[in-house]
């Protein structure tokens, strides 16, 4: 433990969310606070938030949480964006937009996340950095309202605090998407807010509506079965089988067409905290945020973004086992096992090569799937700060926070996520061109650069059509490859879950 030091007063006149007017640590004693330096883009920053809920929900007459939003990236510097990451994530205690890393630096913070805690005095007792810290912070809860208790010094009570969600309720028909894919059969669109699956036909048609809105980890039919902020899927044409990445539940789950049933395949519901290279059978094996999904004959590959690997899982035996990433965060390229990714949040195939949207070193990442299996980047700097918007050749590229990429015609698309850009890449050069958007974040259909989106997340093609999960813009766009002409899809008899009943699909 650190020892005692005043904690530096928070500032009042930057921008706070969740709260309708500024908190001052002055006005919160007599309550423990914690403040929590976190950047939305960060995978362990989101680890962080169920432990805090945690928290927040056991303490509630004696604890504040506070989030200080030190960006990362330039596009998160935007309090707009934050704000539709604290409806995404839904998060619930205030969060201060801290301008030029203020707060950061007066709390002399050196990672993201980084918990501090003030006791009920104002003084800063203690700090953890990283993830994986629930019950040593629980323990140190307890401790300073007991300690407090007896001083007399501590101040029960709630806060009444006005949510951004109370502003902005999640009631369109999909919620943050993060991402899409177009078969055979239809489209499936993994409606991540909404915690459920979309099945439609491309003009727009509900087929099949897979869990019942609520987050939770169920299986069964399909108004039966429960997901949590699923993402990327794969899908079996033959066996009529779909497969997805159920990201905050850390689980692989399957979705049988057919018998319209869910069930779980791989993952304990639980966080995995052991990055080193490891296998097990798939229910006994605990992963941590699987992102996308892509399947090569009898393999699932799996861009698992919280221990920074690219893992595999054998569809005949179950067994699920580390294909490639050391499980340090960072882009390094050769075998696999020396190599080493950033969050992946995308995955795709061209057949001979798996494609990475590693995001958080804003590159694009090729894994073959021939002897000798190596891993190289295709374009992108490769540095965790070596992030823009360049269109270029290979090392000269600059992407920020790129999540999505898609095979076709010899060529990957990318979702450029935090530029609101797509853009085209050649595997071969590493040549990379913006294609749609004009670079802001908004909603405009139209034709090649005159466009916009707003963090698009997730590509699929099918034939001479690429569709987008335009995240943040709660919809599913539709690009013609032959024209670059972007449409927006209508589902006209999709909603949320609590705003209508849905049909018998």
């Amino acid at each position: 433990m650190t020892p005692r030091v005043r904690a530096p007063e928070l500032p009042q006149n930057y921008s706070w969310l969740n709260t309708d007017k500024p908190l001052s640590l002055k006005q919160l004693k007599g309550r423990v606070v914690i403040l929590d330096f976190w950047t939305y883009c960060c995978i362990n920053c989101l680890h962080v938030l169920p432990d805090l809920k945690y928290l927040e929900q056991k303490y509630k007459d004696s604890l504040t949480v506070i989030g200080v939003h030190s960006a990362k990236f330039d596009n998160e510097k935007e309090t707009e964006n934050i704000r539709q990451a604290i409806l995404r994530y839904d998060i619930e205690h205030p969060v201060l937009v801290d301008v030029g890393f203020r707060v950061w630096q007066e709390y002399t913070v050196r990672a993201w996340p980084t918990l501090m805690v003030i006791d009920p005095q104002g003084y800063v007792i203690g700090h953890v950095s990283g993830e994986g810290n629930r019950d040593a912070l629980d323990q140190l809860i307890q401790q300073l309202i007991s300690q407090h208790s007896e001083k007399g010094t501590i101040n029960f009570q709630e806060l009444s605090l006005t949510l951004e969600k109370q502003h902005q309720p999640l009631i369109t028909p999909l919620a943050f998407p993060g991402k899409v894919l177009a078969t055979s059969e239809g489209l499936f669109i993994a409606d991540s807010g909404h915690h459920r699956l979309v099945m439609s036909s491309f003009d727009g048609e509900i087929l099949h509506l897979i869990g019942t809105g609520k987050s939770g980890l169920t299986d069964g039919t399909f108004s039966e079965a429960q997901f949590f902020a699923p993402q990327g899927m794969a899908f079996d044409a033959e066996n009529q089988i779909l497969y997805i990445a159920d990201t905050e539940n850390h689980a692989l789950r399957r979705v049988d067409l057919k018998r319209q049933v869910v069930e779980t395949i791989a993952g304990i519901g639980e966080q995995s905290r052991n990055i080193r290279p490891h296998s097990g059978a798939g229910l006994e094996t605990a992963l941590n945020s699987p992102w996308d999904l892509v399947k090569v004959e009898n393999t699932l590959f799996i861009a698992m973004a919280g221990p920074h690997q690219i893992w595999q899982m054998d569809l005949e035996t179950s067994i699920v086992k580390t294909f490639a990433g050391t499980g340090a965060e960072g882009c390094v390229d050769g075998s696999l096992t020396e190599s080493a990714f950033a969050q992946p949040s995308g995955i795709v195939t061209d057949g001979q090569e798996l494609y990475i949207a590693d995001s958080e070193v804003s590159s694009i990442r090729g894994v073959s799937l021939v002897e000798p299996f190596q891993v190289r980047t295709v374009c992108g700097s490769g540095q965790l700060f070596g992030f823009g918007d360049v269109d270029g050749q290979r090392e000269d590229v600059r992407l920020q926070h790129c999540l999505g990429v898609e095979s076709a015609q010899n060529f990957l698309w990318i979702a450029d996520t935090y530029n609101h850009k797509i853009k085209l890449v050649s595997p071969s050069t590493g040549n990379c061109q913006t294609v749609l958007g004009d670079g802001s974040a908004g909603l405009q259909d139209g034709q090649g650069k005159n466009t916009r989106f707003f963090e698009p997340s997730g590509l699929s093609a099918i034939g001479l059509y690429l569709y987008i999960a335009d995240t943040n813009n709660h919809a599913i766009r539709c690009v013609d490859l032959n024209t670059f002409e972007l449409t927006t899809l209508q589902f006209p008899s999709l909603c949320a879950p609590d705003v209508c009943i849905p049909p018998n699909l």
